[in-house]
């Protein structure tokens, strides 16, 4: 008997079933400058120890998405180590703030089951919750995975697809209690940005204009430094056999230089307070180079905060073409008369962000 693991296949989970991950990680300052490194993310609160100080925080906060990386990234061992792709996210909360020093990990339940027509393979959808060393919740998130078949000669018939939240409503969007904005217009050169959560009217389109290219390097040491071993983003040669032909760059990565790429017009979003919902629209490939833009899509006020408020954002993120000058729709219809995503769309991403108010 062979004393290895080759992951968990879709036959191997069940409703209910819960999972605790292996392998608690504490994070460290150097997680932070290497995070920087490879995505070019220059949010203020995750880079300056006396900014975020003089905010509230009790020093330099992990980033929001560093955070989600390492609590998804215990979970891929168990999850999704044979997936084909990760499909998509809803209801993402980050309830608490990380600081370097903290311990996360991760436990999981499995709420949804359905298999696929061809019989090949099969969507888990799980509820993934993140802890620090004190037992307290950072961060929750609903997922769906595509997960291989072990046997796909032998039908399971299974087809439970749970009912999730198209939204998280404002009144619950987590705010940080420490969160502190009474210094803020004294402090606000350090982030760059001119514009206040006034300053924003739904419907604005705002684009990033930068591009980053995507390199294998890039995301392999990212994956590598969350400890996110899924196969399809490292076994090269496992995957000449694929579809694809090639390794996928891990979705996470995508967001998190979508993300970083959307500082240019949005430099006072503090903290991604929630999710609504997240699609990997396409897949990306070392080479493709991401553009951003956000549609401002709602605003809305915090209950009993006059100095913070919250905007809903649809962060999308196209490969290999320039919305300023290329005519990139976020969907078209295609020959079989159905809509879907435009193939250059990569990354459809529908959150709330935190920022000032004028005082």
């Amino acid at each position: 008997m062979s004393k290895s693991s080759t992951g968990n296949f879709f036959e191997d989970f069940s409703i209910g079933q819960r999972l605790q991950h292996a392998v608690p990680r504490t994070v460290h300052g150097g997680d932070l400058a290497l995070y920087i490194a490879l995505t070019g993310d220059r949010h203020a609160v995750s880079s300056s120890t006396e900014l975020a100080r003089s905010l509230g925080f009790a020093r330099e906060v992990a980033h929001d998405l560093l955070a989600f990386h390492i609590v998804f990234g215990k979970t891929v061992s168990d999850v999704s180590l044979n997936a084909v792709a990760n499909l998509g996210y809803a209801d993402v909360r980050f309830t608490r703030p990380v600081y370097p020093g903290d311990t996360l990990l991760s436990e999981t339940e499995v709420i949804g089951l359905r298999e696929l027509s061809n019989g090949k393979a099969g969507v888990v959808y799980v509820t993934t919750k993140g802890f620090n060393q004190k037992g307290q919740e950072v961060l929750s998130f609903h997922r769906w995975v595509m997960v291989n078949k072990r046997d796909p000669s032998v039908k399971t018939g299974i087809d439970q697809v749970p009912t999730l939240p198209e939204s998280v409503a404002p009144a619950d969007l987590p705010v940080p209690e420490s969160l502190n904005l009474s210094r803020f217009e004294q402090l606000a050169w350090a982030t760059g940005g001119r514009h206040r959560w006034d300053d924003y009217a739904v419907g604005e389109r705002i684009h990033h204009v930068d591009g980053m290219t995507i390199e294998e390097a890039d995301h392999t040491t990212a994956t590598r430094l969350y400890q996110n071993l899924a196969k399809v983003h490292f076994d090269a040669h496992q995957m000449k056999a694929s579809r694809f032909g090639r390794r996928l760059i891990y979705g996470g990565h995508v967001i998190s230089v979508a993300y970083a790429l959307s500082f240019n017009g949005l430099e006072n979003v503090l903290r991604m307070a929630a999710w609504n919902s997240g699609a990997h629209a396409n897949p990306t490939f070392a080479g493709d180079t991401i553009y951003a833009w956000t549609d401002v899509l709602d605003k809305a006020e915090l209950p009993g905060r006059r100095d913070v408020a919250a905007l809903r954002l649809r962060l999308v993120a196209v490969k290999n073409a320039d919305p300023r000058t290329e005519d990139v729709p976020l969907e078209v219809v295609g020959d079989d008369g159905k809509k879907g995503y435009d193939p250059r769309v990569v990354l459809v991403l529908d959150y709330w962000g935190l920022m000032p108010r004028r005082p």
